[in-house]
């Protein structure tokens, strides 16, 4: 499944980029010492991504790290267990044993993401010892947020009471579109019936009120009517928060192979950006919050795990492939299985080791101006400039200054409230120093987000010259 955030292995953009789809920062597995100051202090984790992944087959744009399980997939509760996720979920298990909490502060896990693969083929037993495991080695906080990703298909009502049971509260359903011809040109293992019965399933179940939609635009052969129709389908199954991605075809997938992206049957650019902007214009007027670039919520339903990445914090992650971010460094786990196995035995017995480093301050600014410019919160330019310089601060102001004359870039006082341009002039000038009323600026909504990789990328471009 797709996501508005996945722990994985990613870089930064170096040239153009497809526009919507977000990323992680990327991973560094250490960072370079040499910082001209001290980095701020890193803050303990309160998150943990677990990585769940089994699929019963790969989607033809997949190249996330997962395990195809073929027609032995479990029936959608679960009572036949294939051998391979009970292994898994034990090395999975012995990965948390061995990792040693990163403050002695006893801080509790506020968020819980269990992604893929296809969480929901996991037994709803497996999910619950590795919460319990969770639990005990880090404590949950009050209140979690447990969110699991859920493909239609692979669970019933039975089974999604169980993991609602065991202490999931947040559902992803991974439909991606509405139309048979779609999900089966994608390579999908679900069909509509399923989708529909899902749909029933997750809204029916007594004590989930939170749960998401995933969709995904600029499919092979997709037209304006097929996006609008997924649109209407899903504001009518009124989930309490939307993801929509912008295909990417990915290198060693099978769409890789034999698609280019903008060559038909793909759609061009332009088209690919109307879809997008037709999703903000519907979305909106249905009631949704576009709060990050991918992602619509109603009041108070924001992912909080994923608000986690896109505000920069630490978390930690287990399983194969995911990747954690602790004390301002991004470490990556093995893609293959067996070299997972081999670095969880290593972790045991006290043989590897990362070398303990200080993360350039131009990584930290590049990943703060990322993140934040991806959400509709912004970059806070008092607290960047607080914590990288005035002089980099102004940099940056003076870089974007065209683009909030142009509207692509949204300009906000102390209280996130949007500063028209006629009451700029002065405040234009002096972006980013003290005393301007600039606080905080943001891209606009839909234009500026299209545009989120070329506005970052000049960032990039002053801190790192």
């Amino acid at each position: 499944m797709l996501r508005s955030a996945f722990p994985l292995v990613f870089q930064f953009p170096h040239t153009k980029l497809p526009p919507i789809r977000p990323r992680s920062p990327p991973v560094r597995r250490y960072a370079s010492p040499a910082a001209v100051l001290p980095p701020p202090r890193p803050l303990p984790p309160a998150s943990a991504y677990v990585h769940l992944p089994f699929c019963r087959k790969r989607c033809h744009y997949c190249d996330f790290p997962i395990v195809a399980l073929g027609s032995s997939s479990p029936l959608p509760r679960g009572e036949v267990e294939d051998p391979r996720i009970a292994d898994y979920v034990r090395l999975l298990l012995r990965e948390v044993a061995a990792t040693q909490p990163v403050s002695d502060d006893g801080v509790p896990l506020e968020t819980i993401f269990f992604g893929g693969g296809t969480p929901s083929l996991v037994p709803p037993r497996l999910v619950a010892a590795v919460l319990d495991a969770l639990r005990g080695k880090f404590g949950l906080s009050a209140c979690p947020e447990v969110s699991i990703e859920m493909d239609p298909g692979t669970f019933d009502a039975a089974k999604l009471r169980d993991l609602v049971g065991v202490g999931v509260n947040r559902v992803s359903l991974g439909v991606q579109a509405f139309q048979e011809d779609l999900l089966r040109a994608c390579g999908r293992a679900h069909g509509l019936q399923e989708v529909h019965e899902a749909v029933g399933i997750v809204t029916g179940c007594e004590g989930l009120q939170n749960w998401s939609m995933d969709l995904i635009s600029s499919l092979p052969n997709q037209t304006e009517e097929m996006w609008e129709e997924s649109l209407r389908c899903t504001i009518d199954a009124r989930p309490t928060h939307v993801s929509v991605y912008d295909l990417q075809i990915e290198q060693g997938t099978k769409f890789g192979q034999i698609y280019t992206p903008g060559v038909f049957p793909l759609p061009s650019e332009t088209d690919s950006a109307n879809f997008y902007k037709i999703a903000s214009k519907r979305l909106s007027e249905a009631g949704y919050t576009h709060y990050e670039i991918s992602s619509y919520c109603n009041a108070g339903y924001e992912c909080k795990h994923n608000v986690t990445y896109w505000q920069n914090r630490p978390f930690y992650a287990f399983g194969l492939g995911s990747a954690s971010y602790i004390n301002g460094v991004r470490f990556s786990r093995p893609r293959r299985m067996k070299d997972y196995a081999d670095w969880v035995r290593k972790l045991e017995d006290g043989t590897w080791c990362h070398e303990s480093s200080t993360p350039e301050l131009k990584d930290m600014a590049m990943d703060s101006v990322m993140l934040s410019l991806r959400t509709a919160w912004g970059l806070d330019l008092h607290s960047f400039s607080k914590s990288f310089g005035k002089n980099l601060t102004q940099s940056l102001c003076n870089m974007y200054r065209p683009f909030v004359e142009s509207g692509l870039l949204i300009a906000m006082d102390t209280d996130r409230q949007v500063l028209q341009l006629s009451e700029l002039d002065l405040d234009l000038e002096n972006m980013g120093a003290t005393g301007s009323r600039v606080a905080f600026i943001r891209l606009s909504d839909p234009d500026g987000f299209l545009l989120s990789n070329e506005l970052i990328s000049l960032a990039f471009g002053i801190i790192s010259p």
